[in-house]
């Protein structure tokens, strides 16, 4: 996350890699679940399937998150079938909805698009991936208000820019019938604790 003048704010890793991801990437820690203050109010992002974690997701609102930024793929090929894809939209809808209705925050989902381009440059390495990348269901961009609101897209598989002005006080009309950051919570019950922590193969006692 930047600010205005290109400074950085937020480096955030992904604490879990998804599924295949796995191949690749290893698991991210609890030092870049943050919150940043900025001038237009406190900023908290997760990387797509991370926003299916209630626990990660609560991290942040307990750390008074006012907007929240969901970041998704292109696409999200499940399997090698044509037939009984993940349905990727309707999955980002769910859960950017969720996220918003249950923090009582604004949500924005910011998902890549997959161009023609693209995809005929994978059909070239790997044949047979133009057909599935061409049925799997594109990403949706959207934004939603703490009510659970559609207040900006939904921008469905194509490029495009949202705009959408945001009036912060409508966190706090919303959290009037839910705060689970407050009197909506019973933390004699319940407790989270968050390791922040960064996770390193050596440490050095100097």
């Amino acid at each position: 996350m930047f600010n205005r003048e290109g400074k950085l704010l937020l480096n955030h890793r992904k604490i879990v890699p998804t599924w295949a991801e796995m191949l690749t990437w290893a698991r991210g820690d609890g030092s870049t679940l943050s919150v940043v203050d900025t001038e237009i109010g406190r900023i908290g992002v997760l990387i797509c399937g991370e926003n299916t974690n209630p626990l990660a997701r609560f991290s942040l609102l307990a750390q008074g998150e006012e907007m929240h930024i969901a970041t998704y793929p292109p696409a999200w090929p499940f399997s090698r079938q044509v037939k009984n894809q993940y349905d990727l939209s309707e999955a980002i809808k769910i859960r950017t909805t969720a996220h918003s209705f249950e923090g009582k925050v604004f949500t924005i989902a910011a998902s890549v698009a997959l161009d023609k381009y693209t995809i005929d440059i994978l059909e070239d390495g790997f044949k047979g991936s133009k057909e599935i990348l061409e049925s799997v269901q594109p990403p949706v961009s959207l934004a939603i208000d703490p009510s659970g609101k559609v207040i900006a897209g939904p921008l469905i598989g194509d490029e495009g820019i949202l705009i959408v002005d945001v009036d912060l006080s409508k966190i706090i009309e919303q959290k009037e019938i839910h705060d689970i950051l407050g009197y909506y919570n019973r933390f004699d019950i319940f407790k989270l604790e968050l390791n922040k922590k960064p996770q390193r193969p050596l440490w050095i006692d100097e």
